[in-house]
């Protein structure tokens, strides 16, 4: 972390650009091609989260760049840092942290906590969870297919919203699996968010017939930023429609 504070921060994470935009828009002066939020973002992009443009990076002067642990690629940080360009990392595994996460970056560039994310942390307080509780599975990708496993934020978030993760105890976190596992079996509920792979009703609910399927927003089940203050209210609308 640079010693002042930052004044140009290049963003690699598309949460985290919403984030920052919605805090302190003036000090963004580069961001991911996946930055999509908020809409009409103009500023220089600088390529993918995994394969960034790290010359176009250093042409922009940043004093921050901000990255994720799981987004980004170390290899890609560490070669930033030799530059002499402070980066910072989230690795956030929970809604909570997430949420500290947020508040110690946007309280090192703006200088206080934001209003929005004031408002977050109550909404996250005591979510209303489902009632009944759901079992679900939760797909992220096929070809191979690859759902949530243990400590992640967003089998964190769904278990706030009344959701169980039967893949949770697995020793992954994002493991691989066959269709004929038993645990799909046990699951009441089949969860295909369009983000990172882009589910929709053609592609992914013929895989699980005579399963509840919901598709929901990737948005709102896998950034933190802004999308946490509404992912409550659409999540629940989409994991159970009839209620």
């Amino acid at each position: 972390m640079p010693s002042h504070r930052p004044e140009r921060v290049v963003c690699l994470v598309p949460s985290l650009t919403e984030a920052i935009a919605a805090t302190d828009r003036r000090v963004l002066v580069g961001v991911t091609d996946w930055c999509t939020h908020p809409p009409g973002l103009d500023l220089p992009r600088v390529g993918g989260t995994k394969w960034p443009d790290l010359d176009a990076i250093r042409a922009l002067n940043p004093d921050l760049v901000v990255a994720n642990a799981e987004e980004n690629r170390a290899e890609d940080l560490d070669a930033l840092r030799a530059s002499g360009i402070a980066v910072w990392v989230t690795a956030p595994a929970t809604v909570a942290q997430a949420v500290a996460s947020m508040r110690a970056l946007l309280y090192a560039i703006a200088g206080s906590e934001p209003a929005w994310l004031t408002r977050t942390r109550e909404v996250w307080r005591a979510p209303v969870p489902l009632v009944p509780r759901r079992r679900a599975v939760i797909a992220i990708w096929r070809r191979p297919w690859m759902v949530l496993g243990r400590d992640t934020f967003a089998g964190d978030l769904l278990r706030g919203l009344g959701v169980d993760n039967v893949f949770a105890d697995h020793p992954e976190r994002y493991p691989r699996i066959e269709l004929g596992d038993k645990r799909i079996s046990s699951a009441d509920l089949v969860v295909l968010p369009d983000e990172p792979y882009r589910f929709t009703a053609d592609d992914g609910p013929e895989a699980f017939p005579g399963e509840d399927v919901a598709l929901v927003s990737g948005r709102h089940l896998t950034w933190y930023g802004p999308s946490l203050l509404e992912a409550p209210t659409v999540l629940r609308a989409q994991l159970a429609p009839e209620s």
